[in-house]
């Protein structure tokens, strides 16, 4: 069933936002750029109840199956290309902020996820078009498990046993939407340093022990640039590497998850 465009724009913050509400796409990702090729005006929200070649993270391509939330939203920005990871941080913080209002303990989990309760309600995927070192135009792709069907260890929100506030989709939609655009303007406002010691308060590896070539460390962040970072003691020695995305999977307690 489609979502109701009025219930989400009675909790937006700037409900002039323009939605482009669809029951089933390929990819919401696509969707905005196609809207945007087409001379839409920024910025552009796409939300849809099912995706078929939804995108995630190192190329996957997955089915999204009904009664999630799959949104994507353009921004026409204006940022150095070698800054790119700053789209996702700064959208997980905002997202994971704005539901932490609704009474869910939401944290994040490095370098894509939102999690609760130690499983994966959510992902976001962020994509870039580059002209001369600059990012012009960005996309930020979010999936949020509401009451659709999830293996382990997702969690779909309808399933979360304790109180909350949220009550619909449409809720869960104006939320998130909210949360993109308050970590962008906190981004812009404060800058990347401010953010992301905002962002490390709510990540939940900070403290816990990994394996490194043989050799024990403890997480103690995430960089600017979304690198993990990892302190590694050995006898006289101690070190912190900075570990890109895709280089380690921290994995769930109920077992592995697809970003």
């Amino acid at each position: 069933m489609r979502l109701d465009h009025r219930k989400i724009n009675a909790d937006l913050k700037q409900p002039s936002y323009p939605l482009h509400i669809f029951d089933t796409v390929t990819s919401t990702n696509q969707v905005v750029w196609d809207l945007l090729a087409g001379g839409n005006p920024f910025p552009v929200i796409v939300i849809a109840s099912q995706q078929t070649a939804g995108r995630g993270q190192w190329g996957r391509t997955w089915v999204s199956s009904p009664g999630g939330l799959y949104l994507s939203i353009g921004l026409n920005i204006n940022l150095e290309a070698k800054n790119a990871p700053h789209l996702t941080l700064l959208s997980a913080w905002g997202i994971a902020q704005s539901l932490r209002r609704y009474r869910l303990p939401v944290q994040l989990k490095w370098p894509n996820d939102l999690i609760l309760e130690g499983r994966k309600l959510g992902g976001i995927k962020s994509e870039t078009r580059i002209h001369n070192k600059m990012i012009t135009h960005s996309v930020i792709g979010v999936g949020i498990n509401w009451s659709n069907q999830v293996p382990d260890p997702g969690i779909p929100l309808q399933s979360y046993p304790n109180p909350h506030d949220i009550d619909s989709l449409e809720t869960l939609s104006a939320i998130t939407i909210n949360g993109v655009f308050e970590g962008y303007e906190s981004y812009l406002k404060e800058g990347i340093e401010n953010l992301m010691r905002n962002y490390i308060d709510i990540l939940d590896s900070v403290g816990r022990k990994v394996m490194i070539e043989g050799i024990t460390g403890t997480i103690i962040g995430v960089s600017t640039q979304g690198e993990l970072k990892v302190s590694l003691q050995s006898p006289g020695s101690k070190t912190t590497l900075k570990l890109p995305p895709g280089s380690l999977s921290l994995g769930y307690p109920q077992g592995e998850s697809t970003p």
